[in-house]
């Protein structure tokens, strides 16, 4: 340290993360799998009509035909970044959302998820709830340092599920955005590298077939078992 003079701390053996890749990854209740026109539009189109409110907050859709939607999934499949995967919910064997990597800096060691989209019949799941642990799994296994998750900040039930799955709340930023007319506030959570053992625990005591029970609700809340590890709650949720 130079007299007078702070830095960061060293990263020793620090080595640039690979972009997103995999055409796979599996779940016990979910399968991720590369985001593909010919094997996904006509299931998720169909899935995503039972619910216009599901693009509230996306900056497209909804879409007024399947044939608008192919080809809307058809640009975004061929995209490096985004890089989206179908939601394969593996109870019915049906694709039921999308999510995907985005604004992917691996000199940085950084990457974010988003354009989560879940059908009805996909929201409030183990499989959804897998799929997300899914993405923050690879994205640490391969040595990004930082996972960041960003939403309107009036999308309630996105800042819940991040604090859920133990993202740490960052705060908001103040019009950060124009979406379909309308001013967007950008609310920011954020997991690290030194946080990861402690959600991967978490996750795993929660996926355990022994935390549900025979109607299949959960013993223990992920809420409870990630809050030792987030460094700070969102005050518009509280504790939950």
């Amino acid at each position: 340290m130079q007299q007078g003079k702070t830095f960061g701390a060293p990263v020793p053996g620090w080595v640039v993360p690979p972009p997103p890749g995999p055409q796979l990854l599996a779940g016990r209740h979910v399968r991720l799998e590369r985001l593909d026109a010919e094997s996904h539009a006509d299931s998720l189109y169909r899935a995503n009509a039972q619910d216009p409110a599901i693009w509230d907050y996306l900056p497209y859709g909804p879409f007024a035909s399947e044939a608008g939607y192919y080809r809307w999934l058809a640009e975004m499949a061929a995209l490096p970044d985004p890089f989206f995967y179908a939601i394969r919910d593996l109870d019915s064997g049906q694709p039921g959302g999308v999510l995907a990597f985005l604004r992917i800096t691996p000199e940085a060691g950084t990457i974010e998820l988003g354009h989560i989209n879940l059908a009805p019949r996909l929201q409030h799941s183990r499989a959804a709830t897998e799929a997300m642990m899914l993405a923050i799994g690879w994205a640490f296994g391969v040595g990004y340092r930082r996972f960041e998750w960003k939403c309107d900040a009036l999308n309630l039930p996105s800042r819940r599920a991040a604090q859920r799955l133990g993202l740490s709340y960052e705060g908001v930023f103040r019009q950060a955005a124009v979406v379909k007319g309308r001013n967007r506030d950008t609310a920011w959570f954020a997991a690290t590298d030194a946080d990861w053992p402690g959600l991967q625990a978490a996750y795993e005591a929660w996926l355990a077939p022994g935390n549900f029970d025979a109607t299949g609700h959960q013993r223990e809340r992920l809420s409870d078992l990630t809050r030792l590890v987030r460094v700070a709650a969102d005050p518009a949720l509280g504790e939950t």
